[in-house]
């Protein structure tokens, strides 16, 4: 399952290519699966909207939305009503609706032209007024879309804090008296959100913490540790596109490349590449769970 990095590499490939353009049309599939609104609804709430921005939120995509077409502007006061009646500047419309992707195992949303092949599992087409489309394509159908209108439903929020930028004392406090396993805490989407397999194991043997030890039991100065080494790796692998060990790629289709420098995930008997001892795997939480037995203590 796509991950923080990967999804955040996807929100920015994505924004980058289509803030400020009109969505003329919108095409849904016929399975059920990934629709947690329904697509007549989607098909309609999506149809002459102009897409604000696209940002990730936990291990979500958020499209935020302006008006439709010709719709009363939303009240949010003189100054920037005005602002939101500015012609062709949409980088100032106001939110007034999201279409929210979450990938699931095998989602993709890619950037791409009307005229490309449609892959097989493909479950929604946007048509886009600069004669472009975004494509949600997967083959599993895990991944979930949703449509909200921000005048009768709460805007799309994460459950977890976010490891970017969570402080140490926050973070500290999120696993204070916690009788669990680090490893399974990390992954608790409640307490950190956007936190998988592969982060949770490489945050932890850079900070060199094993996946068992009791969240509880570690102290604020390992702790901390571990949170700047969270954020690290995070950022790392999102300068490299994320980390492609299944079906992920960015907007554009492209593997990321921060696999080739996974020190644990995936690497069991391979030596460790700081003290070559061999990476063990073990279950935690019921994951499969990477460490190194002599640099994670």
């Amino acid at each position: 399952m796509p991950e923080l990095p990967e999804v955040e590499t996807i929100a920015r490939g994505v924004n980058d290519r289509v803030k400020g353009d009109l969505i003329t049309e919108a095409w849904f599939g016929s399975h059920s699966e990934p629709f947690k609104t329904p697509p007549a609804q989607q098909t309609d709430g999506l149809e002459g909207r102009r897409i604000v921005a696209v940002h990730r939120t936990g291990k979500h995509l958020v499209c935020e939305l302006g008006p439709p077409s010709g719709a009363p502007l939303p009240n949010h006061g003189s100054a920037l009503k005005d602002a939101l009646n500015t012609p062709l500047d949409a980088s100032q419309d106001l939110p007034a609706a999201q279409w929210i992707v979450h990938l699931g195992m095998t989602g993709r949303l890619l950037v791409t032209f009307p005229s490309n092949p449609v892959a097989a599992h493909t479950h929604a087409r946007l048509r886009l007024a600069s004669g472009r489309e975004l494509r949600f394509v997967d083959p599993r159908r895990f991944g979930r879309l949703e449509f909200r209108d921000l005048a009768h439903t709460a805007a799309f929020a994460a459950a977890g804090a976010d490891p970017l930028t969570i402080g140490k004392d926050e973070f500290a406090s999120l696993f204070r008296g916690r009788r669990l396993a680090i490893k399974a805490a990390l992954l608790n989407q409640e307490l950190l959100t956007g936190v998988g397999n592969i982060y949770a194991d490489e945050s932890l043997f850079h900070a060199g913490i094993r996946p068992r030890t009791m969240a509880g039991r570690l102290t604020r100065p390992r702790l901390e540790k571990l949170r700047l080494a969270l954020c690290e790796v995070l950022e790392h692998s999102i300068r490299l596109g994320g980390s492609s060990v299944s079906d992920y790629v960015d907007a554009d289709g492209v593997r990321g490349f921060y696999q080739l420098e996974h020190c644990v995930y995936l690497r069991t008997g391979q030596p460790c590449r700081c003290c070559h001892s061999p990476i063990r795997r073990i279950l935690v939480a019921g994951r499969g769970t990477h460490y190194c037995p002599s640099c994670q203590r």
